[in-house]
């Protein structure tokens, strides 16, 4: 390549410094320790590590449990929001153990500082600032193509440098092709006062990918110091607050954590009928509604225009005011994203209660930006076309931080994986809520950001917020993620969790066992640490006895759900040879034929979830493998 200078090989590259990027450099250095300069992480702007693009928050229904699993995993994000939490509040708590989900508000500058030094403090990670504008890949006769870099342009002086790689992670974010726009304004960045990428987009259209548009929002920041705070009522979190990380709970045992930072106290306010009826008079210069925007937003987080006209009959929407970090005096207004232009955001700001002198910091905006469709992806984040090219985060089509960090984890160990030429790593549906997004991510084609609930999983009694370490840190052990601090401590809980297990098998209370007792709803575990008295007696971690209890008041429906889990074993693992033709399966419908062209699912389970794939069609495919296997044997 003329005029292009070439790095010595790194082992993995990855291109992006948001929270997927983060956490895929983090997870390939964890796998690769002790080896210096194996891994590079490439940014446009490397104080931007670990940036909040929008709500200074990480967890929440189905995110809290993500980041649990994501620690249990030797990740990282768990780790910077204990760090820099300001609110911690434990959502569902009136619900059983399985509903119950972390959600912390953090403050936006600790977090990206604590990620960034995070990533800085590792000698196994060079940080690069510039832009990638291609993807290097080599073609093997009788092969498949397979990604050998990256051409970067430096930021520093605009030269050209080819990074060779063993394995590439593409994280672009809302970055590549990015376009914001505030009313009819539009300005091409995938965040405010950044730049967009626009290289890559080409690079992967000629690799012959397919593309796709989508949308999200940004809402307007206010200046704290002209709100009236005190008309508005007070948001307070938990009393006790209860952390992320296994770490952290291990240090504390009882129910004695302790945040670093100083808590904050957020405020509610909602938006008017007035405001409405201005939104509803300026819907021909919302972006969304005047047709400058094709791109779909998420549905479950929708712009307050959207809000107004999807739910014309709701008079008021709840806007909570939610200080962004005790460095700066902007307040985040959750509830109220927006595209609309500043004169309008102006005036729904104003008829806010409490806001009425509030002076806008900065304003809501969209972005639209490119996505790669998730069926060229395998569940390892790998694509299907291109061998040692890994896609993680809102590339592929989600939305959050969480679900971004998660795709990082995953694409960073198969990326070390595919380097020491090992077996790809796949989660399952039943072992974690990252794997029930991996699966949906390669079976099923978004339309909107994808987003995780808990009704998602079909299995979240066995995904539930306490037992993450019990399901997830062996493998990290075995994967070589988890460190030996994390081991020790894991080690520590799995010898309280069996002494627990014990006690509340063989105790008597009062003439009646301590089973019995333990199996009220109402039954808490601050009730189980003073029945066995082993709070005082020793040093038991508060969410062990939140595990033991769980476990025995589901006793029941887990053992039906691991029955269940057993029985879709067969089907779920097996197999679909890459040489399988759908197109010569007699029988099967055109649109299960469709299906199955467009995602190739690599075993029989993931086939059955596609979108027109029936039971019939299951039948028909299940007889043809049967075939091609006893072909494959004869030949």
């Amino acid at each position: 390549m003329t005029g292009i200078s070439v790095q010595t090989r790194y082992r993995v590259v990855v291109i992006g410094g948001g929270h997927a990027g983060a956490e895929a450099a983090w997870t390939a250095a964890n796998m690769l320790r002790g080896e210096e300069h194996a891994v590079a992480l490439v940014t446009l702007r490397a104080s931007a590590i670990g940036a909040m693009s929008c709500n200074p928050a990480i967890g929440g229904i189905a995110k809290g449990q993500m980041v649990r699993e994501i620690d249990a995993l030797g990740g990282l994000m768990g780790l910077a929001a204990d760090a820099t939490g300001v609110m911690f509040k434990m959502l569902n708590t009136s619900r059983g153990a399985a509903a119950r989900s972390p959600r912390a508000q953090c403050d936006r500058h600790a977090y990206a500082r604590q990620v960034r030094s995070a990533i800085e403090g590792r000698p196994e990670i060079d940080v690069i600032e510039g832009a990638v504008e291609d993807i290097a890949v080599v073609h093997c006769a009788g092969a498949p193509r397979r990604a050998s870099g990256v051409v970067v342009k430096r930021a520093d002086d605009d030269t050209m440098q080819l990074l060779d790689a063993d394995a590439v992670i593409l994280t672009t974010g809302t970055f590549m092709r990015g376009l914001m726009h505030e009313g009819d304004r539009m300005t091409p960045g995938g965040r405010a006062g950044e730049k967009s990428t626009v290289g890559i987009a080409s690079s992967l259209r000629v690799l012959g990918f397919e593309l796709g548009r989508l949308k999200t929002g940004s809402p307007p920041r206010l200046l704290g110091s002209t709100i009236d705070w005190e008309s508005l009522e007070a948001q307070h979190g938990d009393t006790q607050p209860t952390p992320f990380s296994d770490l952290a709970l291990d240090g504390a045992g009882g129910e004695g954590w302790s945040p670093p930072l100083e808590q904050m106290v957020c405020r509610i306010t909602t938006t008017t009928p007035e405001a409405h009826e201005i939104i509803r008079a300026n819907l021909h210069r919302a972006p969304m509604f005047s047709g400058q925007i094709d791109a779909i937003g998420p549905l479950y987080c929708p712009s307050i225009e959207d809000k107004v006209v999807r739910f014309a009959q709701r008079e008021r929407h709840h806007v909570f005011l939610e200080p962004e970090s005790y460095e700066s005096d902007w307040v985040y207004c959750n509830g109220i994203a927006t595209s609309l232009p500043r004169d309008v955001q102006a005036q729904i700001v104003a008829h806010m209660p409490g806001c009425g002198r509030a002076e806008v910091a900065q304003w809501g905006y969209a972005v639209e930006y490119d996505m790669v469709r998730p069926h060229q992806i395998m569940a390892t984040c790998m694509t299907r076309h291109i061998d040692g090219l890994f896609l993680a985060g809102q590339i592929n089509g989600t939305s959050g931080y969480e679900e971004a960090a998660g795709q990082g984890l995953v694409a960073g160990v198969n990326a070390v994986r595919f380097v020491r030429d090992e077996s790809a790593w796949v989660l399952g549906r039943d072992e974690a809520y990252i794997g029930v997004m991996m699966d949906d991510l390669v079976t099923k084609t978004p339309i909107e950001p994808y987003r995780m609930f808990t009704s998602r999983a079909e299995h979240r009694l066995l995904l539930r917020t306490d037992n993450t370490a019990d399901r997830l840190t062996p493998k990290g052990i075995d994967l070589g993620l988890v460190d030996g601090q994390r081991k020790e401590a894991f080690v520590r809980r799995s010898q309280a969790l069996d002494r627990v297990r014990a006690v509340l098998a063989t105790t008597q209370m009062h003439g009646k066992s301590l089973a019995k007792r333990a199996r009220r709803p109402d039954y808490t575990a601050h009730e189980l640490s003073c029945d066995t008295g082993m709070v005082a007696g020793e040093h038991v971690p508060w969410g062990v006895l939140e595990t033991a209890l769980a476990e025995h008041q589901y006793a029941g429906y887990l053992d039906r759900q691991r029955a269940e889990v057993k029985r879709q074993a067969r089907m779920e693992k097996r197999s679909i040879p890459s040489a399988v033709d759908f197109k010569a399966v007699t029988g099967l419908r055109n649109e299960a034929r469709s299906a199955l062209e467009r995602f190739r699912p690599a075993t029989l389970g993931q086939a059955g979830r596609l979108e027109g794939v029936s039971p019939a069609d299951m039948t028909l495919l299940l007889v043809a493998l049967e075939r091609h296997a006893r072909a494959h044997v004869h030949a």
